[in-house]
Order: C-alpha cells, then structure tokens, then sequence
C-alpha cells in the first residue's frame, strides 16, 4: 500500500451551498485524518482542498459522493498534486 502523501482540489458545482455540505465534508474529512479545508466561492460552488495518504483522499471523495449531500453535487472537477505540508482543517 503507497501512502506517500498527495494534495487533491475539487470543486463542487450544484446546489452546494446553503445545505450543509461544507460541514458535512469537514465531518467526513476529520473522520479520515486529513488535513486542508472546505470553503464556498463566490460563484456558488464549494472547494475542497485535501492532505493525505493517495488511498484516504480517494475513500474521501468516494464518501463525500455517496453522502445523504451527494445528490447535490453537478458536477466535480479534480485536480491532483504533490502534498504542501498542510495542517489541521479549515472551514470557510
């Protein structure tokens, strides 16, 4: 199992703000250990930024889609880079 760390950006399009889905990410995200942050733009669409094992983050976006929120979501788009050594989980 690789558990080198990567950094995953998501943007969440859809009826993403105003629903509780920010704090349902924060809650799934705290529950699997990562570090990085959620926060809403000023288009209408949440941004998701994660820290953690490649394996994590991808059971992470899995459970954020499976999620009662899920539905909510549009469409996402996903971008993977190396780590930046970020800590704890902001909420914005």
């Amino acid at each position: 199992m690789n558990s080198t760390w990567r950094q995953v950006r998501v943007r969440y399009e859809g009826e993403v703000q105003g629903v509780g889905f920010r704090y349902a990410v924060r809650r799934i995200a705290n529950g699997l250990d990562v570090t990085g942050g959620v926060e809403n733009l000023p288009d209408g669409s949440v941004q998701l930024v994660a820290e953690g094992p490649e394996e994590v983050l991808k059971r992470l976006l899995l459970q954020i889609r499976v999620s009662p929120l899920g539905p909510n979501i549009a469409d996402e788009q996903i971008r993977w880079g190396e780590a930046g050594g970020l800590t704890g989980f902001y909420y914005r």
